[in-house]
């Protein structure tokens, strides 16, 4: 019997409708009864928490991959039911902090659970499917396909196929028939989940950007920062100029593509080339929003040299980073 842990947090997959809108209301066995548990398959429930996931803070965050490390640690896989807003985001995280060995999916619906035609109890099943595969690593399980946790993305509001990961899945897809495999999820570990998360920001970059937001971002207590670059890479010369303060001053800045596919590296003169002579990281193709957890966890693991930390782990899980 293949023993799995359901862990339930929230999000579009529990919600119905309400006077004051959408709202949680389904617990983690609610959601299980409406899906179809594979055979030879024992699931447990755990309520993790009970909200729609763009309220999570970094607490929230670093203290359910501490809950999935100790599901994990009693069970042959373990599902995790999340909101879509910020699913990319706890996927990361965990792929930064779960040590591989146990199946972690992540899932997750575009439509509430009191839908005409809900898709969060087909996405349900399928992430259990795909658990009880037992495929080690941490990944994304939605509409149908296996995408990595590492480069996963929400690419769309409404559509059901919500998620992507841009040159790198899926890695399977899982029906009625079965699970057709592609390819493995990267054991992607930086260490155990830190007690906590240091603050990290984003700054975006758009046309006449000052430095006033990255400096801002510093002052008010952020450890490390990442810009939301233009294309490839590049920022505005007044946040070019900041950037190399920040870097000379011992602060980490990375970058990363506000694109949405693709990779960044230091190529224009005035922009990514001078922030890459200046020491920023350059985080591949990477979103901000995932680099932004890379850059927590390397500060949290490695405070004495968290770039070099984070460089070392994306030449490991296949990021071309520099």
């Amino acid at each position: 019997m293949t023993r799995l842990a359901l862990l339930a947090t929230g999000g579009t997959i529990a919600t119905r409708a309400g006077a004051a809108g959408r709202a949680v209301a389904v617990d983690a066995a609610g959601l299980l009864a409406a899906a179809a548990i594979p055979d030879g398959v024992e699931v447990t429930t755990t309520d993790v928490a009970g909200r729609l996931s763009f309220a999570a803070g970094l607490d929230d965050l670093a203290a359910l991959a501490r809950t999935v490390r100790d599901a994990a640690a009693g069970h042959d896989g373990v599902v995790l039911t999340h909101g879509t807003d910020t699913l990319e985001e706890t996927a990361a995280l965990l792929a930064l902090t779960h040590d591989r060995a146990t199946p972690v999916t992540i899932t997750g619906a575009q439509r509430p659970f009191d839908d005409p035609a809900p898709d969060g109890p087909g996405n349900l099943t399928a992430a259990l499917r795909w658990a009880a595969h037992g495929r080690p690593g941490v990944t994304v399980t939605f509409a149908g396909q296996v995408l990595p946790a590492v480069g996963v993305r929400k690419v769309h509001t409404a559509a059901l196929t919500a998620f992507a990961a841009p040159g790198r899945g899926p890695l399977a897809e899982v029906d009625d028939a079965g699970v057709r495999e592609h390819a493995v999820a990267p054991d992607a570990s930086l260490g155990d989940p830190p007690a906590e998360l240091p603050r990290v920001d984003v700054v975006a970059q758009y046309v006449g950007a000052d430095a006033h937001a990255l400096d801002a971002a510093v002052a008010a207590g952020a450890r490390g920062v990442v810009i939301a670059a233009f294309g490839a890479g590049n920022a505005t010369p007044a946040v070019v100029d900041s950037a190399r303060a920040l870097l000379a001053r011992g602060v980490p800045v990375a970058v990363a593509s506000r694109t949405g596919a693709g990779p960044v590296e230091g190529l224009y003169a005035g922009g990514g080339a001078e922030l890459a002579r200046a020491g920023a990281l350059f985080a591949g193709d990477l979103s901000p929003w995932q680099t932004r957890l890379l850059l927590a966890v390397a500060l949290a693991t490695a405070p004495d040299d968290p770039l070099g930390a984070a460089r070392a782990w994306a030449a490991r899980v296949g990021v071309t980073a520099s």
